[in-house]
């Protein structure tokens, strides 16, 4: 199996994936990107409208977060910390999907720099064609930065986030490369969920991906709730991902499937489908949230039900 179109033409992950993609006539991907990068930013469809940023005190991050954070009230901030798809430096590469986690109440850190969309400060890094050897420009390091940084800047005063983040409510989450990162920081005692999308691990001694050491091990380092979100059989990482859950047995885990292949629904507005179940799964996980609880627990719940999507569970109901 091989990337789709859309993915490599509107991420720019070609060079970092699950395995060597096949690449679109240049001239097409370069229109799709144009296409791409000319929507504006979106605010999400939360109670608290988003923006995209970079805060001066983290300078190779993009942080999203509600625009007025005085309308929270007393409610506090949740944390998603983010690997990009292709482990890329592109903090904007997700930006529909990351602003509608961040309208929902969390602030949300990917590293990188905006190099897509709106604000863009420069051309995605070149890469080649068909690489010799995959590699990563961003490292969970960076992601777990993102923590280090909100956690913080929760206890700085003088910091616009000073006591408005709740400690006990951070996650960690990404796509693709991304997800390997996000379980690379599984294990981190301050996450308190862990969400993978279009991902999984290599089976031992398969990773093609120079500067990331993961092995099925790493699964063992779960000590959360964990949610996997693939894109059916033709997506790259489904037997990967698939693998993994079939793997985990210490901790609730959660496989849901949406036929929609390893892009996901990320360039969709407000980050589509895959977004209002991440919404809901962090809700319920970080906020206890017993009616976005209903989306995932019990027979009938609301991804059970819904015939778009298939699920498999384990330790969840």
């Amino acid at each position: 199996m091989r990337y789709g179109f859309a993915l490599l033409a509107l991420f720019s992950t070609s060079a970092l994936a699950q395995q060597a993609p096949q690449n679109p006539p240049v001239d097409a991907a370069a229109a799709a990107r144009a296409a791409a990068n000319a929507l504006p930013d979106t605010p999400g469809t939360g109670a608290y409208p988003a923006i995209k940023e970079v805060d001066p005190t983290l300078a190779d991050h993009v942080v999203y977060r509600p625009a007025n954070l005085q309308a929270l009230g007393g409610r506090k901030l949740g944390v998603l910390v983010w690997g990009n798809g292709g482990c890329v430096d592109d903090g904007a590469s997700a930006r529909f999907h990351l602003a509608e986690i961040a309208s929902h109440g969390y602030l949300v850190i990917a590293p990188g720099k905006i190099l897509s969309g709106p604000g863009a400060s420069a051309k995605p890094q070149t890469r080649p064609a068909v690489p010799k050897k995959l590699a990563v420009v961003t490292t969970a390091q960076d992601v777990r930065a993102g923590i280090d940084w909100a956690l913080a800047e929760n206890g700085r005063k003088g910091s616009a986030y000073h006591g408005r983040i709740d400690p006990k409510m951070v996650a960690v989450a990404g796509h693709s490369c991304g997800g390997l990162q996000a379980l690379q920081l599984a294990g981190d005692p301050r996450v308190g969920t862990v969400i993978v999308h279009n991902s999984g691990i290599f089976t031992d001694g398969t990773n093609p991906i120079a500067g990331m050491s993961v092995d099925k091990s790493l699964l063992k380092t779960l000590h959360t709730p964990v949610l996997y979100v693939l894109g059916g059989p033709s997506d790259i990482a489904y037997p990967n991902g698939t693998d993994d859950v079939r793997k985990i047995e210490h901790v609730p885990v959660m496989l849901a499937n949406l036929n929609v292949g390893h892009g996901g629904t990320f360039a969709e507005p407000n980050g589509g489908a895959v977004a209002q179940v991440l919404v809901r799964w962090l809700d319920w996980q970080l906020r206890g949230d017993a009616t976005a609880a209903k989306t995932f627990k019990g027979a009938d719940c609301g991804l059970c039900t819904d015939t778009q999507w298939t699920v498999e569970k384990k330790r969840i109901d």
